[in-house]
């Protein structure tokens, strides 16, 4: 993978938590730019960590599918990509939320990993591609901290229109990077 496919495969990681934070910021009064921070740092943080536990797993299994190894990520990252559009395109649930629960650490930490759960499947499909994981993990973790810290702030001004159609821009980023990823290893 070359830069510019980690740093585009980093925003795409990072749109559904960039979603996310929008939201968030939505629906705080006022967030502040330190609330901002710390909600970019539990993300980014967590983002960062998951594709590396999904590389390992990747890699644990990768002398068993090596011939398939392409197709795998090809796969995995169409699928995840098809999910964030899926997501994007969705309308949003009418229930009811708990507003003072809703922005501690502990919420913030479980939206984080729940959003980060697709970074962990693409650390599962790139152990089976030559790249350096430490890279791409920090990569995708700066950039979730930049876009969830620029998310807070921006969801008062934004509110949720903005937020689905990042994720729709992030799922059709991962079906690129999936095809370029394919593309090289037929092409090679």
């Amino acid at each position: 993978m070359n830069p510019l496919s980690i740093l585009l495969l980093g925003f795409a990681m990072s749109t559904d938590a960039f979603a996310a934070a929008i939201g968030k910021g939505a629906a705080m009064t006022r967030p502040r730019f330190g609330q901002a921070l710390r909600a970019g740092l539990i993300f980014g943080v967590i983002e960062a960590i998951t594709p590396v536990l999904g590389w390992l797993l990747g890699r644990s299994a990768s002398r068993y599918i090596e011939a398939w190894d392409h197709w795998i990520a090809f796969g995995l990252l169409l699928l995840l990509g098809l999910h964030m559009i899926w997501n994007g395109l969705k309308p949003d649930s009418d229930e009811p939320v708990d507003e003072a629960r809703k922005h501690g650490v502990v919420a913030l930490a479980i939206t984080g990993l729940s959003t980060s759960i697709d970074a962990l499947a693409v650390g599962v499909g790139l152990a089976f591609v030559d790249i350096p994981i430490a890279v791409v993990a920090v990569v995708i973790g700066l950039c979730t901290f930049s876009m969830v810290t620029l998310g807070i702030m921006l969801g008062r001004v934004l509110g949720a229109m903005v937020g689905k159609r990042a994720e729709v821009v992030g799922g059709i980023i991962l079906i690129g990077v999936g095809a370029a990823i394919l593309y090289g290893h037929l092409r090679a």
